[in-house]
């Protein structure tokens, strides 16, 4: 497989799991996320399972992420993605919009892709995101 089509493999796995993680459909994303996966947050890091709980009962709620760019860069069985978003998420009671950098990093095992880390970090830029309120 030429690194374009792992590009956009990878491009298209990260497009679904922001659904996935819009329609709190937690089922693809257990089987995306690798079993030692992190994911780290503004407010701290987690493992899978707490990660997958926070999707499912809504306490983090990826209600949408407007996606600038993207970018892969494959290292062997890695690949490396990077997002420039802004994301209106629902975190308790507050909605919210952070622009961030996402790191998402991709593990090849045994022929299919495994999500292995999500890291936000927050950017300086102003918001981008249109909300139409």
């Amino acid at each position: 497989m030429s690194n374009t089509n792992t590009e956009q493999e990878i491009l298209s796995l990260s497009k679904h799991k922001w659904l996935w993680m819009a329609e709190k459909n937690a089922d693809p994303l257990i089987t995306l996320f690798h079993e030692k996966s992190v994911f780290i947050h503004m407010g701290g890091s987690f493992e899978k399972d707490k990660e997958i709980n926070f999707i499912k009962t809504g306490e983090i709620w990826y209600k949408k992420a407007e996606v600038y760019s993207a970018t892969v860069n494959i290292i062997g069985n890695t690949a490396i993605l990077l997002n420039d978003i802004d994301l209106l998420a629902v975190v308790g009671p507050n909605e919210v919009i952070n622009p961030f950098m996402v790191t998402e990093v991709y593990i090849n095992e045994n022929g299919k892709w495994k999500l292995g880390s999500l890291s936000f970090t927050k950017l300086m830029r102003p918001v981008k995101m249109n909300t139409g309120q």
